[in-house]
């Protein structure tokens, strides 16, 4: 009988191994690659990871509760990422900021500085009030209290280690009037958070080449295809909502001379320059997002300042361009849903109205951004010519961007 209830016992425990493979792997895919939340949210790629993983040890381990934390090192704290299971009121499922201090859970800070560092077997234990499961651990005072404080019984401490590092913790409690938790349980949820290590190594694989895809290399904005997903997704948000939508697209003036006097290396240092200074204009509009198009062009794609905070963010980085040591500035143009534009239904029409404002600001030599929709209304000369079925033809230096079939004023 004994050896049934074992081999039950162990089914289980290997149907839960799998179970917790396939959430993981689940949250892997399930998030949008264009999601770039506010930290720990249900959106961002680390949060919901963190929140399958805990899942699925809290049912494997038969817990009440379970937490997923990161060891911070710069800041020598655990910072818990998911809660899940019977939380209190003060337990957030995606804490913004629930941490503790290394220092304080002593077997903890053990661990991390010493045997992980050195590449030791991570072990896997029990804390509850009174002598560990094998008589020898002396509980954490922090933890047996906290455990009362929340009303729990026994919880299970394992180590996540990831590519030979210390990463965080894997936190499984119970009700108090569940049976405590055994040394056999703390050598299982050893191999669960061996499996949440594999799942979180394969992630950040992911979200590396993620980030690869959407970045630009060289300047290290988001690349064309980032601008374009964020866009559509913009107009989406604008369509449905109301959500106002600017963009404002620059043009380095004078990048080709920099590269025949100079050489390309110059060019290359004038356009991570000029870079930096749009980085830090998208800086003063929150939620913005600073781009590379390609070649000399850039952008900045704001969603929710309104049209006036974005012409402003675009004069300050036209003075900026201007007092660069290398080029001739930039030719910057601006059209927002907040500015009398027409009807906005697509991401190509807003572009194509910043892209007609900047190829005015190009052609009229201006130093500071012409503004879709801010000149004459109807008879707005911008308006007119993003209306124009044929642009006007390309000077050799610039570069195009297209959305949808349609052409673009060059």
């Amino acid at each position: 009988m004994g050896r049934i209830r074992k081999d039950g016992e162990a089914d289980a425990r290997l149907s839960a191994v799998v179970g917790l493979s396939q959430a993981m792997a689940a949250a892997q895919t399930s998030v949008p690659e264009t999601a770039r939340a506010l930290p720990h949210t249900e959106d961002d790629p680390e949060a919901a990871a963190a929140v399958a993983a805990a899942l699925g040890a809290c049912e494997a381990m038969d817990g009440a509760f379970a937490a997923i934390a990161v060891w911070e090192r710069g800041r020598g704290r655990l910072r818990v990422l998911a809660n899940v299971g019977d939380r209190t009121p003060e337990e957030d499922e995606f804490p913004a900021d629930e941490s503790y201090p290394v220092q304080d859970f002593p077997r903890v800070a053990e661990l991390l500085h010493e045997r992980w560092a050195g590449g030791g077997r991570a072990q896997a234990w029990v804390e509850e009030e009174g002598p560990g499961p094998d008589g020898s651990a002396a509980p954490s005072y922090r933890r047996v209290a906290a455990l009362r404080r929340r009303g729990r019984g026994s919880c299970v401490i394992a180590p996540i280690v990831v590519h030979g590092r210390a990463w965080g913790e894997l936190y499984v409690a119970r009700a108090p009037d569940a049976p405590a938790f055994t040394r056999d349980d703390a050598d299982f949820a050893a191999v669960l958070a061996a499996l949440i290590a594999s799942g979180i190594a394969q992630n950040e694989r992911l979200e590396e080449v993620r980030r690869l895809a959407y970045t630009d290399p060289l300047t290290g904005l988001a690349n064309r295809r980032a601008i374009e997903s964020r866009l559509e997704e913009a107009v989406e948000l604008h369509r449905d909502l109301g959500t106002v939508v600017s963009i404002a697209v620059c043009d380095i003036n004078g990048l080709k001379s920099v590269n025949d006097q100079q050489g390309h290396e110059a060019g290359d240092r004038l356009l991570e320059r000029f870079a930096t200074v749009l980085a830090d204009c998208a800086a003063t509009l929150p939620g913005a997002l600073a781009g590379r198009l390609g070649g000399d062009e850039f952008c900045l794609l704001a969603v929710g300042p309104t049209a006036d905070e974005v012409v402003r963010a675009a004069e300050e980085l036209c003075h900026g361009a201007a007092a660069l040591e290398a080029g001739e500035g930039v030719a910057c143009g601006v059209a927002s849903t907040g500015d009398p534009v027409g009807e906005v239904r697509t991401a190509h029409r807003i572009f194509r109205l910043a892209d007609a404002a900047q190829y005015r600001a190009k052609a009229l030599r201006l130093a500071k951004p012409v503004v879709a929709g801010r000149e004459g209304g109807p008879d707005d000369p911008t308006l007119r010519l993003a209306a124009t079925p044929a642009p006007p033809a390309a000077s050799p230096e610039r570069r195009r961007f297209r959305r949808g079939g349609g052409g673009r004023p060059a």
